[in-house]
């Protein structure tokens, strides 16, 4: 049952979560296209549109939405969540007294505890499954809905989500801060040596992030190379760990989703097959809170800062 419930939790992960704005002064910042990123098509990963709007009950079905919506200012109007989302620490709270009401797991949503609730928007991510999303659309339900793979693709939903709720000059600061924060960390290690990096979400079987992934993305402007070429997040063998030995392993925090013992920390340090890979050798394995580097919110900065100043200890 145990195994089950990780294998779960890794599938879910995957299956992972108008006005018009001002020209900007710069078309880029640094890493980022801010025209692009600030002009971006109203529709989201489904290609259904959104429209500006200010509405007063607002479901979030996923972690990375909720996170995104109390950041913009529009978390006094979230009436409903999954089970896990924990930030910020308000929602907890609200979740306790009753202020908000839990809708079910990931992929695993209630669509009658959604209706009861009855939102002018559902925030939803890739991760609902389209069947849900559909579902609640065909009840009139206003669904927005998001897949996003880059750190770029984030702060368009960021500011797709500002123009949804009419919070969209919060959403364009949020997205500022993000790149400030990015550019910083950036500039601090951009002479250090090159690091050869792996993250591991979960051992049993191996998950790791590969190419064309936010996670992939926080390695490589935190100066590190993903050992993994292949792209998106896949098993590899623990033969194929070996012969990538990287200079530093990344871990998630936890059971991968935060929270109990860091198991996946524990067997990589223990396990006697391992022992050979340079960041084994090194004492070069570290631990990164699953919450902040898995979700694809405004804290991918933060996960940028704390990667940066890790691998390069």
């Amino acid at each position: 049952m145990r195994k089950f419930f990780y294998l779960v939790f890794i599938a879910l992960f995957f299956a992972l979560c108008i006005s018009q704005p001002p020209e900007p002064q710069h078309s880029n910042i640094g890493w980022f296209n801010l025209t692009e990123i600030l002009n971006t098509t109203p529709v989201d990963d489904t290609g259904y549109p959104i429209s500006e709007g200010h509405p007063e009950r607002i479901v979030s079905l996923a972690p990375s939405n909720t996170e995104i919506l109390f950041a913009i200012g529009a978390g006094d109007r979230v009436v409903g969540v999954t089970d896990y989302c924990n930030y910020p620490p308000i929602v907890l709270d609200k979740k306790e007294n009753g202020e908000i009401v839990s809708v079910g797991g990931y992929s695993t949503i209630n669509v009658e505890k959604v209706l009861a609730l009855k939102p002018d928007l559902v925030v939803a991510s890739y991760g609902n499954g389209l069947e849900t999303i559909e579902t609640l659309r065909k009840f009139g339900i206003n669904v927005i809905a998001f897949d996003p793979k880059t750190i770029q693709d984030v702060m368009k939903d960021i500011v797709l989500i500002g123009r949804a709720t009419g919070n969209y000059d919060n959403a364009t600061k949020v997205v500022g801060e993000m790149i400030e924060k990015i550019e910083a960390a950036r500039e601090k290690v951009k002479n250090k040596p090159k690091v050869k990096v792996a993250h591991l979400l979960w051992h049993d079987p191996i998950w790791v992030s590969g190419k064309n992934t936010f996670i992939d993305e926080v390695i490589t402007l935190a100066n590190g190379e993903n050992v993994f070429s292949f792209d998106g997040w896949r098993v590899v063998s623990i033969e194929d760990l070996i012969a990538a030995n990287p200079d530093v392993i990344l871990v998630s925090s936890g059971t991968g989703m935060g929270g109990g013992k860091d198991i996946v920390y524990e067997w990589v340090t223990s396990d006697e097959r391992l022992k050979s890979i340079k960041a084994i050798e090194n004492g070069k394995v570290f631990i990164v809170d699953a919450d902040i580097i898995n979700r694809p919110s405004y804290r991918l900065a933060d996960a940028l800062e704390i990667v940066a100043e890790l691998i390069h200890s």
